[in-house]
């Protein structure tokens, strides 16, 4: 993906009315200080378009990149902040989970695991929750470059096997430092956006 134009085109709070796109919608999940916002300004080619903070839960809000007007990134909140409520943490995830009932452009899910470490009992509930709603997640394993290199198998190993993946899921090791996995990670997007228009395109004829 050759990134030509990107815009911060929406943003949606928990009393927002969720915009009705025409144009595909991929869609990053994960817990609070997993690399996020940084991943997304990767993606973008941008230094910091999607605001990074060394406090975590800094994105409370659906936020949606319009990129060269062929596609959405759709950043969600991220979850399992100690700091915030319980009352918020619920909000949150009725705004999430309105989103992902309610987009008609959704085409991929992104969910973003620290490779470092185990995935949490938050990172287990959240895959599961989002296999439950109909999508098969694209894991994305973060911080690769915090890792040797001959650690790393054993890492991507241990998230699968935490997360107890389905059969066939894909598991992107990606940093934000290096841009490693950055090209895949786009691949997998297009990839989306295109199989389903060949398929709208087969109902049509």
């Amino acid at each position: 993906m050759v990134i030509k134009n990107v815009c911060l085109e929406t943003v949606c709070g928990i009393t927002s009315v969720l915009p009705e796109n025409t144009l595909p919608e991929i869609a990053f999940a994960g817990k609070s200080n997993v690399g996020k916002s940084s991943l997304i300004n990767a993606l973008m080619n941008r230094k910091a378009l999607a605001r990074t903070s060394a406090t975590p839960g800094k994105t409370q809000t659906i936020n949606f990149y319009n990129i060269n007007e062929q596609l959405y990134l759709v950043d969600l909140p991220g979850y399992g902040y100690a700091k915030v409520s319980a009352k918020e943490k619920e909000k949150w995830g009725k705004l999430i989970e309105r989103y992902l009932h309610g987009s008609k452009q959704l085409k991929a899910i992104f969910l973003l695991i620290d490779i470092r470490h185990d995935p949490s009992a938050n990172d287990q509930m959240m895959y599961r929750w989002i296999v439950e709603q109909g999508f098969q997640p694209i894991i994305i394993a973060t911080k690769l470059d915090k890792l040797k290199r001959s650690q790393i198998d054993k890492h991507l190993k241990a998230v699968r096997q935490g997360l107890g993946v389905l059969p066939g899921t894909k598991i992107v090791g990606f940093s934000s430092v290096t841009k490693q996995g950055r090209e895949e990670i786009w691949n997998l997007a297009e990839e989306k956006c295109l199989l389903h228009e060949e398929v709208e395109s087969d109902e049509r004829g």
